[in-house]
């Protein structure tokens, strides 16, 4: 199995954090670790909603007036929401109409975002709704990490986004190491206990490799993606597991109490929407119930 080294020197940044909410109690949800990650990197927001377009073919023309009128007047509210929840911080307020994918996809680009964070309800099948499906899609299609924070992330007050216990789960494919990048560095950040975690699917009978040379081979490519000076700064683990990937994910979550899942997702090229690296399905599992927030590297 091909994997990477991370690099020696790990030092990942978030300069610029972009916001998307919905005003949803879901995406409130999102508001502390948002401020505790901008506060610690002392990182420029940026605060975006998304509305539907106002003047469409669905509406008679009669009331465009109207319509834009009061689309201005909710606009008012919400950048004074946004302004409120971020006071203190150097924040835009961004209110944009359209689609919500290509707005963020824009706002990353035009502002250099390194990190999205968003909130969700979770839902799975035909109940996703806004900053449900959207929130995988997001996940799937920008180019920065993302932060999603989940219905079941602890709200506890105080604890947001005290990352103590970091859990990075991988599949052990070439394009783990800019997760585990993120990873290490995170925990060097935040002085975190850090976990590696590779889930083996269930071993077929006859197969003829017995399962403790499988642990040992594959702990050794999870250390290789620790630098040895990132292993010597806190105590690192590391854990082989076999199951559902998403199931032992969120079983070593819950037992290590962690604060911080870290994924690394891959698209698959010819299949859209496809994923290699812990496939989609597996992330959106994850973030749908795991305690904590999950942050999402794409390659």
């Amino acid at each position: 199995m091909e994997t990477a080294t991370a690099s020696a020197k790990v030092a990942t940044r978030f300069e610029n954090i972009l916001f998307a909410t919905d005003f949803s109690a879901a995406a409130d949800q999102a508001i502390p670790y948002v401020r505790n990650i901008a506060k610690h990197y002392q990182s420029r927001l940026l605060a975006l909603h998304v509305r539907p377009v106002v003047v469409n073919p669905m509406t008679q023309p009669s009331t465009w007036a109207i319509d834009i009128e009061y689309a201005r007047s909710v606009d008012q509210q919400n950048r004074e929401q946004l302004q409120a929840a971020f006071e203190g911080f150097p924040t835009e307020i961004l209110v944009e109409e359209g689609e919500v994918l290509p707005s963020i996809n824009k706002a990353i680009e035009k502002n250099k975002v390194d990190l999205v964070v968003i909130g969700t309800r979770g839902r799975t099948g035909i109940g996703k709704l806004l900053l449900g499906s959207i929130a995988e899609e997001i996940v799937r299609n920008v180019t920065c990490p993302v932060l999603t924070v989940g219905p079941h992330a602890d709200a506890a007050p105080g604890t947001r986004a005290q990352f103590r216990e970091i859990l990075y789960a991988t599949d052990l494919s070439a394009e783990s190491a800019r997760g585990a990048t993120y990873a290490v560095s995170l925990a060097q950040e935040f002085g975190a206990r850090l976990t590696l975690l590779h889930v083996v699917s269930e071993a077929h009978p006859g197969d003829l490799v017995a399962w403790a040379d499988v642990q040992e081979s594959s702990k050794e490519l999870l250390r290789k993606l620790v630098p040895a000076e990132a292993q010597a700064l806190k105590k690192v683990e590391y854990f082989v597991e076999r199951g559902d990937p998403a199931e032992r994910i969120l079983d070593v979550a819950h037992l290590r109490q962690v604060d911080l899942v870290v994924l690394g997702t891959q698209v698959a090229k010819g299949i859209p929407g496809a994923a290699t690296h812990l496939p989609m399905a597996i992330a959106h599992k994850v973030v749908a119930r795991a305690a904590c927030p999950v942050l999402t590297i794409r390659h």
